[in-house]
């Protein structure tokens, strides 16, 4: 397993792959690997003949006063964890690699980025589209991978593809979460302990709102508020939103049907922490 740090190193070992009948899969990360990240490496390895792993915090998707700085780095983890899994490659280029100082060009994908995170993080998704179209250039996957935990994320990647016409096919991974039901994510680690117990709540509200649900409960404003209810009663938390939307078009829908998405974020202490379960089909 090797780190590459160039664009051009990475078109190279690809041709060669290309040359040698091989498929591709790339997951892309910004490092600070967990078990959730995992389970994208191994699904690539299992579908794939060749596995790429970006690892880049990019600046793009950062906005002023965001974690930037502190986001949490560790290499040395991250490749220990690719290589175990199987992973050909890490693609670990600096900021200046990815973005010339001349660079004018952005990738937007309209009205689906405005939405939810967008409101909180309004540059967010655009430095996502961005990297996310510079990643599929350089590597040319055939298949990449994304966690639905981000689920506002894979559903704007999936428009752009389809808008742009990226060749490659784009393959949503369940949420994983660790023994307590807590969905995996780099920033659990700026938790403290008492942090973390109020962070379960997420979960436990979903799971709650799961039930109504599955129990025929239909009403989006209701299932809305029994999950504020289990959020604000716990230390530390303060909602950003919670929504029940359309997969599709993450418009607010009223009935719970087919096709829906129960998502949420909320700060627990400075932590902005997100989770959803979704009904697909």
């Amino acid at each position: 397993m090797e780190i590459i740090k160039t664009v051009s190193e990475v078109r190279d070992i690809v041709k060669k792959w290309r040359k040698a009948g091989h498929s591709i899969g790339l997951v892309p990360t910004m490092g600070y690997l967990h078990a959730g990240h995992g389970s994208l490496v191994e699904q690539s390895v299992k579908n794939n003949d060749k596995t790429v792993v970006s690892v880049f915090v990019n600046p793009a998707q950062f906005g002023p006063n965001e974690d930037l700085e502190k986001y949490p780095r560790d290499i040395k983890r991250d490749s220990e964890l690719v290589a175990s899994l199987g992973g050909d490659i890490i693609f670990k280029p600096e900021p200046e690699e990815m973005y010339k100082k001349s660079n004018a060009t952005t990738v937007k994908v309209e009205g689906l980025s405005q939405k939810l995170c967008g409101i909180t993080r309004p540059v967010h998704f655009a430095g996502v589209c961005q990297v996310v179209s510079k990643l599929f250039n350089i590597v040319t996957p055939d298949n990449a991978y994304f966690g639905l935990k981000d689920f506002q994320q894979y559903v704007i990647i999936n428009k752009m593809v389809e808008d742009l016409n990226f060749p490659v096919k784009i393959n949503p991974c369940a949420i994983v979460r660790d023994k307590n039901g807590l969905a995996l994510s780099s920033r659990n680690v700026y938790l403290t302990d008492e942090e973390t117990k109020s962070a379960l709540s997420l979960n436990q509200s979903l799971q709650y709102a799961k039930s109504l649900i599955s129990s025929g409960e239909k009403k989006a404003f209701f299932i809305i508020d029994e999950i504020t209810k289990i959020i604000n009663n716990v230390p530390y938390s303060k909602i950003d939103y919670v929504k029940i939307v359309d997969i599709d078009t993450l418009d607010d829908i009223d009935i719970v049907e087919k096709k829906y998405a129960v998502l949420l974020a909320v700060y627990i202490g400075k932590t902005r922490l997100i989770d959803n379960f979704t009904e697909l089909s």
